[in-house]
């Protein structure tokens, strides 16, 4: 199935990023923005304030031997530099206030905003790169935000003052000084398109990364098993050798802005110190304008040097905001119709209305599917791999929607009810058992966060994992690991089970729940199996036949189309595809015991 998401928006510049990151995320910090804003301008006055001072300093002090002035302009200085210490400090702490919390909001709609994705998204999608724009994409757009954003402001603010001190002093040297700086700004926008580009292949190598390490670190039993530890090195090592290239040509990027703002600066001094130089010769000027208006000019140069570096970092971030509003124009295919309501309490038979569907177009996965299963009763479903079974098991709570027909619950079609009150009447037990790295008890609980103790443990008992549960070495508040790897097949299945009892929906789906344990796992799950079908309306994916042949009927899938239908005894009567599957598993079972007979 193509991803279901809407291509980004046509207008990647620089303009419309920023537009959208301030329009969605910084317009409603306005209050703390603009109180940072005013503490920028105030350090930025005190710094062109000391460099005014150095003309009385010369002047006076040096020339004109004036002792009042001795004292007052160095207290004046220590005055000025308080002042900017004090007002620095705070709009810093302000800006990455907020720099922190737009990227914590950003982060925080990224995840929900997945968590609303359609299933077919994180099929198609690896973890890897999802994980890479919800940690790395936001860390680059924190950086944007909380350095670049706050630097431009502050740097410009402070390049003002000293320009406007500047051209007061003398507007034809200043005019002089700042001849050479224009021809910087298209080889510094340049940089700067350089950098974004670089910049998005660097976060789309680190996701690919990203993915590789959790596929191995997930994987680490087969890479050892096979042997292939040499081979995952050596994918690794391919994509670090490319985000090491990548990463170096940005660092020579970011580092070409400094040559570039070295010579301008060079050629402005010299400038300066020419006609200046001369001016005071002539005594048209005195030593103190002149070295007052070079202080000025050499506490300018260095916010004009770091705004060509910000503007290098800047669109290294907004690459990553790029990506970011990407993802969250992402488009859910399944959702709410606008005059959805809640499926209505009753019984929860389901039937299957000439149900088509395909996950690429032109390959049909069913094909005009039509069944009914009545309340509390079990529908197995048996066939060949590929038969399209487990599609069967994801249309009921609408994984994905039918391209065609129908399917109902308790009547109604599940199309026309909100999908909060669909899923809330199914549970699911499925072979991959999904535990977090949490607690025995809050896996059980999963889904039921209010669930009491006492639920907790009935559900536990009625799913025969109580007796294992106490035996842990903290009991119920034993951490499982990471996808319950500190508990064996049967355990993490067991627990599967549990959940499903809490949950204590009306429709509960089975999909392969035993099909990768051991016997002796099997019969202990097969029991709880049992109990939690009572009442229920059932449907079973099995693949091993001898857990199904109690189902009060048992579907044959082939190539999307139900081929047989009846129970266990009667589709071995018939001798059809159903009693060629079963005859084939019960001799490989007759096999396999009698290996494990003694000679």
């Amino acid at each position: 199935m193509p991803e279901p998401q809407r291509p980004p928006p046509a207008d990647g510049t620089t303009r419309a990023i920023v537009a959208r990151l301030f329009r969605e995320h910084v317009r409603s910090h306005l209050w703390p923005l603009a109180a940072a804003a005013i503490l920028m301008a105030v350090a930025a006055g005190a710094t062109a304030g000391n460099a005014w001072l150095m003309q009385p300093v010369l002047d006076d002090v040096f020339l004109k031997r004036d002792n009042t002035l001795l004292y007052l302009v160095p207290a004046a200085l220590v005055a000025m530099s308080v002042i900017k210490g004090i007002a620095s400090y705070a709009q810093e702490v302000l800006m990455h206030r907020v720099g922190l919390r737009v990227i914590a909001d950003v982060q925080i709609g990224m995840f929900a905003h997945l968590m609303r994705a359609d299933l077919a998204y994180f099929h198609n999608t690896a973890p890897g790169r999802l994980i890479s724009r919800v940690v790395n994409d936001a860390r680059l757009l924190q950086s944007a935000v909380s350095t670049a954003l706050t630097g431009f402001v502050k740097e410009t603010l402070t390049l003002v003052f000293l320009v406007a001190l500047m051209f007061y002093q003398d507007w034809l040297l200043a005019l002089i000084a700042f001849f050479a700086f224009p021809a910087g700004v298209l080889p510094i926008i340049r940089l700067g398109r350089r950098m974004r580009k670089v910049s998005a292949n660097t976060q789309v190598q680190t996701a690919e990364f990203s993915t590789l390490l959790n596929e191995t670190f997930q994987g680490m039993r087969h890479v050892k098993a096979y042997g292939m530890e040499k081979a995952e090195i050596a994918r690794a090592s391919v994509l670090v050798e490319t985000i090491f290239r990548l990463v170096y040509k940005a660092a020579r990027t970011r580092a070409a802005t400094r040559p570039i703002m070295e010579i301008l600066g060079g050629l402005a001094v010299a400038a300066v110190v020419l006609y200046g130089g001369s001016q005071v010769i002539a005594g048209t000027t005195t030593p103190g304008t002149f070295f007052s208006f070079m202080t000025a000019l050499i506490l300018a140069y260095q916010p004009v040097k770091s705004l060509a570096s910000l503007n290098v970092n800047l669109q290294e971030g907004l690459a990553a905001a790029q990506r970011i509003f990407a993802l969250l124009d992402l488009e859910p295919e399944i959702r709410d119709r606008p005059d959805a309501a809640s499926l209505p309490p009753g019984t929860r038979d389901i039937r299957f209305d000439s149900v088509r569907f395909a996950y690429v177009p032109g390959v049909a996965a069913l094909d005009g599917i039509s069944f009914d299963i009545a309340a509390g009763h079990t529908v197995a479903l048996v066939g060949p791999s590929g038969a399209g079974k487990s599609t069967i098991l994801n249309l009921i709570p609408r994984f994905y929607d039918v391209a065609g027909g129908r399917i109902l619950v308790g009547g109604v079609d599940v199309r026309d009810v909100t999908l909060a009150s669909l899923r809330a009447n199914i549970a699911l037990v499925s072979q991959e058992v999904s535990l977090f790295d949490d607690t025995v008890r809050a896996n059980i609980a999963y889904g039921r966060p209010g669930a009491s103790e006492a639920e907790i443990v009935a559900a536990a008992r009625a799913a025969g994992a109580h007796d294992f549960i106490i035996e842990l070495p903290e009991g119920y508040d034993t951490r499982v690991g990471s996808r319950g790897v500190k508990l064996s097949g049967g355990q993490q299945q067991r627990l599967s089970i549990a959940r499903a009892m809490l949950k204590d929906a009306p429709i509960l789906l089975l999909d392969e729940a035993t099909s990768a344990l051991d016997s002796e796992s099997e019969r202990h799950v097969q029991a709880a199996l049992a109990t939690l079908k009572r009442g229920r309306t059932t449907v079973v994916v099995a693949h091993r036949l001898s857990t199904i042949v109690e189902a009060d009927l048992i579907h044959v899938i082939d190539d999307g189309r139900i081929v047989e239908s009846g129970d266990h005894a009667e589709l071995v009567r018939r001798g059809g595809l159903y009693a060629r599957l079963y005859q084939m598993q019960f001799a490989g079972e007759r096999e396999a015991e009698a290996s494990r007979s003694p000679a």
